[in-house]
């Protein structure tokens, strides 16, 4: 197990293998919860300068989760949102590490907010948010009225 002070996290391309292995374990794991990978949600050529890709790997390399990072609607949105969050299991510590990074790179990029969707059937996803600090929040776009979404945000 990676105690949090043994993780590294850095930006890369979505795009990039490591990346791209990451994003297909995070679709796989939400097939199995949700009935649906969730890709459709993220466009991987979405780079934005307000925002990013971040994987997280311990000290011997081993990759342990991604996050991405971009603007909520408009470039100039004041509130960023989160997208393709996971961790591996068994990597204790590795969720907390990368949502507290993103919402570092978050306050860094003038956001005043940050929100994300998830499902209601990820049990674990939502009381992962929800010990972070993360509670209910208007849905947007394509959320609006789909009831198995939750939507949540947190001040930032």
């Amino acid at each position: 197990m990676a105690a949090g002070h043994d993780l590294v996290i850095l930006a890369v391309d979505a795009a990039s293998p490591d990346a791209r292995l990451l994003l297909d374990a995070l679709s796989d794991a939400l097939l199995c919860i949700n009935g649906d990978s969730g890709r459709s949600s993220f466009d991987v050529e979405a780079a934005t300068p307000r925002g990013g890709f971040y994987l997280a790997r311990d000290s011997a390399g081993t990759l342990l989760g991604c996050a991405a990072l971009r603007p909520l609607g408009e470039a100039d949105s004041a509130i960023g949102e989160l997208k393709r969050m996971y961790a591996r299991p068994g990597s204790t510590g590795a969720g907390a590490a990368l949502l507290a990074h993103v919402e570092a790179q978050a306050r860094g990029h003038g956001y005043q907010a940050l929100h994300l969707s998830t499902r209601v059937a990820n049990g674990r996803a939502v009381a992962f948010y929800a010990r972070h600090g993360y509670t209910p929040v208007v849905a947007w776009g394509k959320y609006v009225g789909a009831a198995q979404s939750t939507c949540l945000g947190k001040t930032l």
